[in-house]
């Protein structure tokens, strides 16, 4: 596994006013939450945390975290337990971040990525259906697998790809139920077309008539009560 550092820097601001202070200078707030110890506030980069999240899938990759007031200078192996986004333009928020021990079994998702174009697809006009995109597994830290790549290339039409077929590295077991689908090469779509018989005429839409309001000047007065 590639080991991936991110610098950050701690910080003593809370609050919602001095968060959006942080956001208009180029950081994004965020926690590292370690179990049984207080968690601690940093600021990320923006432009750094953007940089590694398009490279790596961040929720199932160690990052190792150098605190820039560390005084011990060592670096904290985290993983990324929330990403906050902005609901109307997408822009990250802020970020929580769990300590991990390298040496205790945890639980992550992997990304499953097909592989190839199925016989199903090309020659039969079917289409590849990826039902599962991530797969939970449990192993130590150090063996999380970047991705899980399925050959589908000799998948025909009504062939499925289920949890237990697909093999995972030694020390990596997948939680995922063993019957569950995750690829599968569907039938093409039929149109429904409906057809009208000889003799049936199609119905005609029905006419409402609204009933005709009399004018104001046209009602008749109310007769005055005779006394």
């Amino acid at each position: 596994m590639d080991e991936i550092f991110l610098d950050v820097e701690a910080r003593q601001e809370s609050g919602k006013t001095k968060s959006n202070i942080l956001r208009k200078q180029g950081f994004i707030p965020a926690v590292v939450y370690k179990e049984g110890k207080e968690s601690q506030p940093i600021k990320v980069s923006r432009h750094d945390f953007i940089h590694l999240s398009r490279e790596h899938h961040l929720e199932s990759v160690i990052v190792n975290l150098r605190i820039s007031d560390d005084k011990k200078k060592k670096s904290h192996p985290c993983l990324v337990k929330e990403i906050q986004y902005e609901p109307v333009h997408g822009g990250i928020l802020h970020v929580d971040f769990n300590e991990i021990s390298l040496t205790k079994l945890i639980k992550v998702n992997v990304g499953v990525v097909a592989k190839g174009e199925p016989i199903g697809v090309k020659q039969e006009g079917g289409s590849l259906e990826h039902i599962l995109w991530e797969l939970e597994v449990e192993c130590l830290p150090t063996d999380i697998p970047k991705e899980f790549t399925v050959d589908v290339s000799q998948l025909k039409i009504g062939d499925t790809i289920h949890v237990r077929d697909i093999t995972s590295p030694s020390g990596v077991k997948i939680l995922n139920d063993p019957d569950a689908v995750v690829l599968s090469v569907a039938s093409p779509m039929k149109e429904e077309v409906v057809e009208v018989l000889e003799g049936e005429e199609k119905a005609e839409p029905e006419v409402i008539k609204e009933k005709k309001e009399v004018p104001a000047e046209d009602e008749e007065e109310p007769q005055a009560e005779k006394k």
